[in-house]
């Protein structure tokens, strides 16, 4: 996302690693792409990280305290780095559900006057007045007589904050953007990235939820992630919140002696998350129409491993849903990966990293 004027920066072969930041935690990845036109060979991961913080450092999707998600960042460079990450460029994510995100089709014009015809569009879907974001958007398809935009507005306080959460740590900031975006730069390395697709993010405080066909086309959020479903399962089976993580992550929706206890416990939000799937499944259909229909539903991100979820929405959705997890795309270069509980965190960083550092736009 550029803060002001478009001004193109290549920056040749230099890399750049991935930074994603959660509500209370930071994921690092860097990724070696392979050549170009070497479609044999995978990005190789050269370093990556995990680690947590204080949750009160970051309010509303702002990083209010800097100095503790720095020390974080820092002491996970220093001791829990799993190989080595060899660049100051970095690439950040914004979660979805803290953007404004639409597809908006404008006749053919120049760039100022496209540009122009964007914030006309933006004052009419956004409620929060445009001073107060910044606004980007670039072009995913042209016809004849018209083109079609792609257009991102983020609060200026959320983006501010990160910029001075990367001067603190005295990183470079090249690129920022939604979740949905870098999800969906990680969904083109699946062999079936070339039909219609439900893609389904389970943060843990959200489902971000995406249509893509050869580029993010629609976009919603559903206040279902991760750590909303350990609270209901708390709430509902009256355990401590460790207890309620370990049965959400062992037993989930899958078969057990309390299957229909915690189903209960989540099937309004589920339905909440169904029922906004089928919305924006009718809102694609309606513009684009039937030549591609919708044929998939896949699921990524930290929460989508939860036992009999996938399951769950091929019974509601009558599509079939398969799970997918960014090291499935990825080597390690002798590396160690990290547990298989642990993969699909990495579904954000992973698309961050595996940004062309040829094509990003500096801030």
């Amino acid at each position: 996302m550029n803060k002001s004027t478009k001004h193109s920066y290549f920056f040749r072969d230099k890399p750049l690693f991935g930074l994603d930041i959660g509500p209370s935690s930071l994921k690092v990845m860097q990724l070696e792409r392979p050549r170009t036109g070497d479609k044999n060979h995978l990005p190789q991961v050269t370093g990556y990280g995990f680690t947590t913080f204080d949750r009160r450092a970051i309010e509303d999707g702002v990083v209010v305290q800097p100095e503790i998600v720095a020390k974080a960042a820092q002491d996970l460079f220093k001791r829990h780095l799993i190989g080595d990450i060899t660049t100051k460029r970095v690439a950040i994510a914004i979660p979805a559900y803290r953007t404004f995100t639409r597809a908006l089709e404008v006749p053919k014009l120049k760039p100022r006057e496209m540009a122009d015809a964007v914030r006309l569009e933006a004052e009419q879907y956004i409620s929060t007045p445009l001073e107060e974001l910044y606004l980007d958007f670039e072009k995913i398809r042209e016809a004849e007589d018209h083109a079609e935009l792609f257009a991102v507005a983020v609060p200026k306080t959320i983006v501010d904050s990160y910029l001075e959460l990367a001067q603190v740590l005295g990183l470079e900031a090249v690129l920022i953007e939604p979740t949905l975006s870098s999800s969906g730069r990680l969904f083109e390395l699946d062999d079936q990235s070339d039909i219609a697709t439900v893609m389904i993010d389970f943060g843990s405080r959200s489902a971000d939820i995406s249509i893509y066909d050869r580029h993010v086309l629609v976009t919603g959020t559903v206040q279902a992630g991760g750590e909303v479903f350990t609270g209901l399962i708390k709430s509902k089976l009256g355990v401590t919140q460790a207890e309620a993580q370990l049965i959400k992550t062992k037993y989930g929706l899958g078969p057990s002696k309390k299957q229909a206890e915690i189903t209960k416990a989540l099937e309004p939000k589920l339905h909440e998350l169904v029922k906004e799937i089928h919305r924006m499944m009718r809102y694609y259909e309606e513009r684009y129409g039937s030549e591609r229909p919708i044929q998939q539903i896949v699921t990524l991100g930290g929460g989508a491993n939860m036992p009999g979820l996938s399951e769950y929405l091929t019974n509601e959705m009558r599509l079939a849903v398969r799970h997918t997890n960014p090291w499935q795309f990825i080597g390690y270069k002798g590396l160690q990966p990290p547990s298989d509980a642990d993969k699909p965190m990495f579904a954000t960083v992973a698309g961050l990293s595996l940004s062309d550092p040829k094509q990003v736009f500096s801030l």
